[in-house]
């Protein structure tokens, strides 16, 4: 079994709160606006981590992540990248990509909303965790964590990280 942390939208904020559940898992995943190098840094010297760039990243981040990352968590095939929207509503990039890798889970960020939703015709689980950091128009600050394992996405928890606003 596998436990992933899953950000997004830091905006170059990290805080207690965020380190008390990276600390409980076994990976971190960020699905972009990381923000800034040193935070990115922080990340993958507490645990292995996985990240993508966001539109707001630098030559830096751009450098060390990919748009897109495609990989195995034990049996699920995951898909990540910043923005590509959500069942329905998805950009026509990232639904050619999904017909493409035909992903169990796909994960963007962008919108600074939460979201988990199955995309029935895919067959596939759709995670945006919102947003992490304190910039942007959210109020509440989130992140996801669940668990891999085998082929199973389990025990998905919304961690609610405080207001934007006091952070």
């Amino acid at each position: 079994m596998t436990k992933i942390c899953l950000l997004s939208d830091t905006h170059g904020y990290i805080d207690t709160p965020i380190m008390k559940h990276i600390q409980w898992a076994d990976e971190v995943w960020h699905a972009g606006d990381i923000g800034h190098i040193d935070l990115l840094e922080r990340l993958e010297q507490s645990k292995p981590t996985r990240a993508v760039y966001g539109n707001i990243d630098g030559h830096q981040i751009r450098a060390a992540c990919p748009e897109n990352q495609i990989f195995n968590c034990e049996k699920v095939k995951v898909f990540i990248r910043h923005i590509g929207g959500y069942p329905g509503r998805y950009t026509a990039t990232t639904k050619t990509l999904l017909d493409q890798l035909q992903p169990q889970l796909y994960i963007c960020g962008h919108s600074h909303i939460l979201k988990v939703q199955n995309d029935l015709k895919r067959k596939l689980l759709h995670m945006n965790p919102g947003a992490a950091g304190k910039s942007g128009f959210h109020k509440v600050r989130t992140l996801l964590r669940f668990t891999i394992d085998q082929d199973k996405i389990e025990n998905l928890e919304v961690a609610e990280l405080g207001d934007r606003a006091k952070a």
